[in-house]
């Protein structure tokens, strides 16, 4: 089993920062990658941002030059840094993402919680 264990969410103004954290712990072995993905009411999940073991990453576009993903592999943790935040586009539960190989040629993905972040203007 695998557990995501995110943090930093919440209430902030338009052009703030807010820095997110996602915790994995559990069974864990080949991970493809990990990221952040985010769902606003009435609309589908989409991916935020991804970043591979070796560094690859990769962002929605409306979030480059914004948001920057990074990964504390020792730790299996990954962070989402996001600044200069928007009304409404940023508003949305965001929701950690680990993909892990299964060995059979399949990913598995492992989700957690959500956490809230609102952007008010």
């Amino acid at each position: 089993q695998v557990q995501l264990v995110e943090s930093g969410g919440g209430l902030v103004q338009a052009g703030g920062s807010l820095r997110l954290s996602c915790a994995a712990s559990g069974t864990i072995f080949a991970i493809n990658t990990m990221g952040w993905y985010r769902q606003a009411p009435g609309k589908q999940r989409e991916l935020v941002a991804t970043m591979t073991n070796t560094g690859f990453t990769n962002y929605a576009h409306s979030v480059k030059g914004r948001f920057t993903i990074s990964r504390d592999n020792a730790k299996n943790t990954v962070y989402l840094q996001m600044n200069s935040l928007m009304k409404p586009e940023d508003t949305a539960v965001y929701y950690c993402n680990l993909r892990m190989a299964t060995g059979r040629g399949e990913d598995n993905d492992y989700w957690g919680q959500g956490t809230q972040v609102t952007v008010s203007s």
